[in-house]
């Protein structure tokens, strides 16, 4: 006799939030790439996520949060794998993840460049913020750090309001 798993395991993964950007998910953000479960074992899912950087610091709570989620769901086993290829990109946040983002404050980010196959040429001169304020709409922005409180955030100031707020890079 199987067991019937009445739950769909993406749409449990696909609700847990990131623990650095807690107004959006997993899924909001792009990370959450695939859910598959074994037709022989629907107690059995795979949880396939790319983090924003290969070396992100919550990593590790974005795979216990995905097992936790799923257990609590009723899948006894979870596997959650790491791909790093593709790259993440922030093309891959969601309209919804992107209005999330600015109804907390925190700028999404703008278009991001093509995908380069290949070697990828590094640019060390400095780069122009293309934000606008998520609070009063300026886009007359300052950049204050291209390091925020997490490795895919900037920090910046708008130069109408003088509010300062985070921006998701372009990546």
């Amino acid at each position: 006799m199987t067991t019937q798993i009445p739950t769909d395991p993406w749409q449990v993964a696909a609700q847990v939030v990131d623990p650095e950007l807690p107004m959006v998910t997993v899924a909001d953000l792009g990370i959450l790439r695939e859910v598959r479960t074994d037709p022989r074992d629907p107690a059995m899912v795979e949880v396939t996520i790319t983090p924003t950087y290969a070396a992100c610091p919550a990593l590790a709570e974005i795979r216990a949060d995905l097992r936790g989620a799923l257990n609590r769901a009723g899948y006894c086993r979870v596997a959650v794998r790491t791909v790093l290829s593709p790259p993440w990109s922030s093309a891959w946040i969601t309209a919804e993840g992107r209005r999330k983002l600015a109804a907390h404050g925190v700028s999404p980010p703008g278009q991001a460049a093509p995908a380069a196959s290949g070697p990828v040429t590094v640019s060390l001169a400095a780069t122009r913020l293309d934000a606008s304020c998520p609070r009063c709409g300026c886009a007359d922005t300052e950049l204050l750090s291209r390091f925020g409180p997490t490795p895919c955030t900037a920090l910046a100031r708008c130069r109408g309001c003088r509010e300062p707020f985070e921006h998701v890079k372009e990546i």
